[in-house]
């Protein structure tokens, strides 16, 4: 038969945390005006360094505003709101994020449907007004583009990204085209119900299939849906983990660690 591929795309195909905490910074400075008044350029280009630190604690472009804003509160005492912030270390983001997120949702009274709407708004308003710095802001792993353009495989594009930035990259940046009916986009559900649907298409009865991550947790909430036992599930180490998370990745036994140049190879 054949290969289907279902793929994430930040961290996988697209290096986009300069993008994302940049456009997090800009978001952060709507949402939180008279707060980030009393940030400096260079508080912000520490927190934009930083942000690539936390970066793997990141499942949706949202969570971005929300670890700027945490970093703020953490370097500047005067603007905390938070009861998490003191004596909390990058490290300790690292650790506890899925804890520490709904405590900062709560005590700042923030709402994930407002956070992403700004996220994209934002994101839009760069597009729009400097297309140029915005695609520049984002970089593909490399041969990945050459992959893509090329593969004998079916290619879906499974991700928590908004449809349309991951559409705008392919198309700028590798001079792909994906038909947007195989781009699967915030919205669009939890990975796991994506990838359901994809294994019952009538298309691809009998196919090899094969979802590629750069999040662990993703992977493992996967392993835990039996009907999706036929899946070969696979950890990009080139994209947003830690190695604590590849050497636990290592240790289960349905999970392949995967190099970037053999899924270069893999997608060829």
């Amino acid at each position: 038969m054949g290969d289907l591929y279902a793929l994430d795309f930040d961290g996988v195909i697209c290096d986009s945390c300069g993008e994302s905490s940049v456009s997090a910074v800009k978001a952060a400075k709507v949402r939180w005006s008279s707060l980030f008044e009393n940030v400096s350029s260079s508080l912000e280009a520490w927190i934009v360094d930083q942000m690539h630190t936390v970066r793997p604690v990141v499942e949706t472009g949202y969570e971005n505003l929300l670890l700027v804003r945490l970093l703020v509160e953490i370097l500047i005492p005067s603007l905390r709101k938070s009861s998490v912030a003191e004596g909390l270390t990058v490290d300790g983001i690292l650790e506890s994020w899925s804890e520490i997120k709904p405590v900062i949702m709560k005590e700042w009274g923030e709402d994930k449907d407002t956070l992403v709407d700004l996220f994209g708004k934002v994101r839009d308003e760069w597009m729009d007004n400097d297309l140029t710095t915005w695609i520049g802001a984002n970089r593909f792993y490399p041969g990945v583009s050459d992959a893509l353009k090329f593969a004998s495989s079916n290619v879906y594009i499974v991700t928590t990204k908004q449809g349309r930035f991951a559409d705008a990259l392919l198309r700028e940046i590798g001079g792909i085209t994906i038909p947007p009916e195989r781009i699967y986009g915030l919205g669009s559900g939890p990975k796991v119900e994506v990838l359901k649907k994809l294994q019952k298409n009538p298309d691809y009865q009998g196919y090899t299939l094969h979802f590629v991550e750069d999040r662990l947790a993703t992977l493992k909430n996967v392993i835990k849906e039996p009907e999706l036992d036929g899946w070969n599930l696979y950890l990009g180490d080139w994209g947003y983990n830690t190695e604590k998370e590849r050497d636990e990745a290592a240790s289960i036994s349905r999970i392949h660690i995967l190099q970037l140049s053999d899924f270069s190879k893999k997608l060829k």
